[in-house]
């Protein structure tokens, strides 16, 4: 069934039959396009009054208009043209902003090669990425001035650094405000003819992973495009966003900027991430992209207040009073949970999740309690996203519905049709930039292997049980997927981080399992581990973690906060 992609989630009002448990996805009807210039033209066309982003400077809120914004892209191409740097590889390093976003579209819409780098990462990789990519030309933020300043000729290819707090020029380092001013003047018919061919490099993106070196993820403009007009036909978005996760990230850039672009939504910048609850409240926003991390972080907190108040306990009736009245289709989430979406900034439809499984139970009770929360799988390689549940076919014990474009396959399947996932279709990347044979390690015969494992059920969803390079192979010949294991003994409050691997004997085989755990709270292993059999009853024996490890600090983490488990 096809509905209108600007048709509104129907959850938010109350009395309406609930539809969710259709036997069938609905996917929705989305405009489409064939390139960035394009989709960006049709918003400024069609909402060029609307405000595309809000954004907090000094004391004061900024709205910029659809048609401002691409005035804005225009300006800056015609005077990256006028410098020289129009079809320029152009890194970009920095904190959420406006200018970041800014920079982004007007490569994408040119003919050049956009590289968004981790600002997290140490000065040596942020200079390797910069080298590897041979970008000639670096917007950079206030922070990293002194950095590329003092150590700028170790950048040799980099011929210009352009500032996005800059108000002067000095040489080789130029103000982005002065840049874009000067751009008003310039010709745009230049920038205006730029056509980029739909196939060739137009994203660079270095992942930073849980083991091993960075690697370049080149991407096309087809690639992004598939990303977001398959995308919106599975999930959709409404019309305001506060974007909270890391531009760098492809999650971020692609499925929450282009998407919300390509909708016409207003993008509300969170300025920092100790401000989201207060950007929730000041923004009002209806949808969110986040990682199940943060989403565990607010659950939490409702858990730590309900407990504090002593109402647990009411609450979960109450939970259990609305389920009774949807299944008459009497729907009052909204009502009886209204100090909870009140803290949400009371027009929270949908939270996207993605990067990581989100627990079972967290999924349910966001359902139970009148906020969609609509998890989906994605990895770089594939512009990030594969697959996503759809607002009328949610089912959180899976990853959701593959994009109409992707075709996919489950590789040597064991006993229980697990095994690796496998990839075709246009969101898969080009390659690894000047790394053939990395890239032939992955990409065999169009299929891309994702190295993560999982099976496909019977509608169709893909469920992930964990990474290729994490299983367990015990002594008697068991796979064990530790991420499974870990989901449960996440449900534990007092547990905030835990790796489960291999307990290996005196001849070095696994014969058991072993959990490392980090707590919020003094508890005894012998605690922890029965409290782990209790959680985990429902698990086959072998599956069972027969010893704890209690940390006394937090485990080392990537960039994007996952665990290093080879350092573990």
């Amino acid at each position: 069934m096809i509905i209108s992609n600007t048709a509104q989630f129907p959850l938010i009002k109350e009395g309406m039959v609930i539809i969710m448990k259709n036997k069938k996805p609905i996917y929705y009807n989305v405009r489409k396009f064939g390139s960035i210039r394009e989709m960006l033209d049709i918003a400024k066309n069609e909402a060029g009054d609307q405000i595309a982003f809000k954004y907090k400077k000094a004391d004061n809120i900024i709205s910029v208009i659809y048609s401002e914004f691409n005035d804005n892209t225009e300006q800056l191409g015609a005077a990256l043209i006028d410098l020289g740097f129009g079809s320029s590889h152009i890194a970009c390093i920095g904190e959420n902003s406006y200018n970041w976003v800014t920079t982004y579209l007007t490569v994408l819409k040119g003919t050049g090669v956009f590289v968004p780098v981790d600002k997290e990462l140490p000065q040596s990789d942020i200079f390797n990425i910069i080298n590897e990519s041979e970008s000639e030309v670096v917007f950079y933020a206030k922070k990293y001035e002194e950095m590329f300043k003092t150590f700028g000729d170790k950048l040799p290819n980099v011929k210009l650094f352009i500032g996005f707090d800059r108000t002067e020029d000095d040489v080789k380092f130029i103000s982005f405000s002065r840049l874009l001013e000067k751009g008003k003047s310039c010709s745009k018919e230049s920038y205006d003819k730029m056509v980029s061919k739909p196939d060739e490099l137009k994203m660079l993106v270095y992942t930073s992973g849980t083991t091993g070196t960075a690697k370049g993820v080149m991407l096309s403009e087809h690639n992004l495009v598939s990303s977001v007009y398959y995308g919106m036909q599975v999930s959709t978005v409404y019309d305001t966003c506060l974007s909270v996760l890391p531009y760098h990230h492809t999650y971020e850039a692609v499925s929450g900027i282009l998407v919300s672009l390509h909708h016409h939504s207003t993008i509300c910048i969170n300025d920092n991430m100790s401000a989201v609850l207060k950007n929730l409240q000041l923004y009002k926003p209806s949808y969110i992209y986040l990682v199940p991390a943060f989403v565990e972080v607010f659950y939490s907190n409702i858990m730590k207040n309900l407990d504090k108040e002593n109402k647990r306990e009411v609450f979960f009736k109450l939970i259990g009073l609305s389920n009774g009245l949807r299944k008459i289709g009497i729907d009052l989430r909204k009502t009886l949970f209204k100090k909870v979406h009140q803290a949400f900034g009371d027009r929270l439809i949908k939270i996207v999740t993605g990067g990581a499984p989100i627990r079972t139970e967290i999924s349910k009770f966001f359902d139970d309690i009148g906020i969609n929360l609509i998890n989906g799988y994605g990895i770089t390689e594939c512009s990030p996203l594969v697959c996503a549940n759809n607002d009328y076919f949610n089912d959180y014990n899976t990853a959701g519905l593959r994009l109409p474009c992707v075709e996919w396959r489950i590789d040597e399947p064991n006993e229980e049709e697990i095994g690796e996932i496998c990839v075709k279709g246009d969101i898969v990347m080009l390659g690894y930039y000047k790394q053939p044979e990395k890239t032939a390690e992955v990409l065999k015969d169009g299929w891309f292997y994702t190295g993560d494992y999982g099976y496909i059920n019977e509608h169709d969803q893909l469920v992930i049980t964990g990474r290729k390079k994490n299983i367990i192979v015990l002594k008697n010949g068991k796979n064990i997927y530790p991420e499974e294991i870990e989901g449960y003994i996440q449900g534990l409050e007092y547990v905030v981080e835990v790796v489960v691997r291999g307990n290996k004997n005196e001849h070095g085989e696994e014969d058991s399992l072993i959990a490392e755990v980090f707590l919020n709270i003094e508890k005894t292993a012998k605690e922890v581990v029965a409290d782990i059999h209790q959680v985990c009853r429902e698990l086959p024996n072998y599956k069972h973690v027969s010893s704890v490890i209690i940390r006394e600090e937090a485990f080392q983490k990537t960039t994007s906060n996952k665990i290093k488990r080879v350092s573990v």
